[in-house]
């Protein structure tokens, strides 16, 4: 089961005791990423078994490689003949050993867990995170977008599951929404053919299950809110951007992404 300020993080978003995973994502979001990782360290020596920690680490590292190669920028998502023509860009091979290593180690801790209890919604969450790190690294990082797909349609079933289960695991609907966003950007032949293989691809329905995962979600309410804005300025609504973009610079001052995107659309 999920431990108890985790539990209850995910039930209230106004909780006044966060843990040391809300500690870890918010210097994460803000590039202390070498904070991050020791707090989230932090967090695995107190709870060893919880496939949590490891995962959480995997995401300290690949917003680390997101963050050094310029991927989150909006220019990066909205061109879609940019995106898909980039030179593959120069992973940091020692980064992602340690991605590596640690997706692995939340595996085994995530299967464990489950294999006690296969309703254990802190094992599954710790599943849907994996396999949503590993697609965006593989697209996002190594343009591998046809393996990503496979991991892709996990994650979301898995979060769907948990959804069912638990409505108020509100981060669990960023996984639905990302699939259903993204693969709706694709040509009207692509999107059939993506159908067909059992993927999501309604558009509408992404940005509503994004806007969920913003408004009511934990630890991903930050990045749904990044994917929000690059949404609405392909949509061509910059002042819903703009108040997105805005609320982010606050929050996460040390982060200059969001204060540089503010710029470009002034």
């Amino acid at each position: 089961m999920l431990p108890l300020v985790v539990f209850l993080a995910f039930a209230d978003p106004n909780l006044t005791q966060p843990s040391l995973l809300d500690a870890g994502f918010h210097q994460m979001y803000d590039l202390q990423f070498d904070e991050a990782h020791r707090t989230f360290q932090q967090w695995k020596g107190q709870h060893p078994e919880d496939p949590m920690g490891p995962v959480c680490d995997a995401a300290a590292y690949l917003f680390t490689e997101l963050d050094r190669l310029k991927i989150l920028q909006s220019e990066f998502f909205l061109h879609d003949d940019a995106f898909l023509n980039r030179a593959k860009p120069a992973a940091d091979a020692a980064l992602k050993q340690k991605f590596d290593a640690a997706l692995v180690q939340s595996q085994q801790l995530g299967d464990r867990a489950l294999a006690k209890n296969p309703q254990d919604q802190n094992a599954q969450f710790a599943t849907l995170m994996r396999l949503g790190l590993r697609s965006d690294y593989l697209a996002l990082i190594e343009k591998k977008y046809l393996a990503s797909l496979s991991d892709v349609k996990q994650s979301r079933a898995f979060a769907e599951k948990l959804i069912a289960a638990n409505p108020a695991m509100a981060d669990a609907y960023l996984a639905v929404g990302v699939e259903n966003y993204l693969l709706s950007l694709k040509p009207a032949p692509l999107r059939w053919f993506l159908r067909l293989d059992g993927a999501q691809t309604d558009k509408q329905r992404g940005i509503d299950d994004l806007s969920i995962a913003a408004q009511r979600g934990h630890f991903f309410a930050p990045y749904a809110r990044i994917l929000l804005a690059v949404a609405a300025l392909r949509d061509k609504n910059v002042p819903r951007a703009k108040e997105l973009l805005a609320g982010l610079a606050r929050e996460f001052p040390r982060n200059p992404l969001y204060s540089q995107e503010l710029a470009r659309l002034r």
